[in-house]
């Protein structure tokens, strides 16, 4: 049976700290964008859309989301009840289906930004901008540590 050392639990607890951070900024984040009918799913897609410039292959999309391409359709097919994207058929290719953006889909991104501003505003709105940059520098630091 497996016990875990002091060691382990001293490591634990800045990790469970760190998750219910995450949980907490995940659900702020997902109630700011409700009012405009966005979930933090939906503005990333929305968000590559932009991005791209372009209608994207629903596998293209899914790599930039990096997430499997039962998901995307899945998801694609809310923003295409939403009105926010369409799907057409690629010209080169019979066989493969992209999603563009609607003008519809524009307006609910750029509402999505806006709420995304002034949730971030509320989140770090009472750190000093030192606090901010440390912060920035430590996540990064999380992300890319191996």
């Amino acid at each position: 049976m497996y016990s875990p050392s002091m060691n382990d639990m001293a490591l634990a607890r800045p990790l469970i700290r760190l998750i219910r951070a995450m949980h907490a900024v995940e659900t702020r984040l997902e109630a700011a964008l409700e009012p405009v009918g966005l979930s933090l799913a939906k503005l990333g897609a929305l968000s590559k859309l932009v991005e791209a410039g372009e209608p994207l292959p629903l596998g293209n999309l899914a790599e930039r989301l990096s997430c499997v391409r039962s998901n995307i359709t899945q998801l694609v097919d809310r923003l295409e009840v939403e009105k926010m994207v369409v799907r057409i058929h690629d010209p080169n290719d019979r066989r493969s289906v992209r999603a563009a953006l609607t003008e519809e889909g524009r307006a609910r991104y750029a509402a999505g930004v806006a709420a995304m501003d002034e949730a971030e505003k509320r989140l770090f709105g009472s750190m000093s901008s030192e606090d901010r940059a440390l912060l920035l520098e430590r996540l990064d630091a999380l992300a890319s540590a191996g």
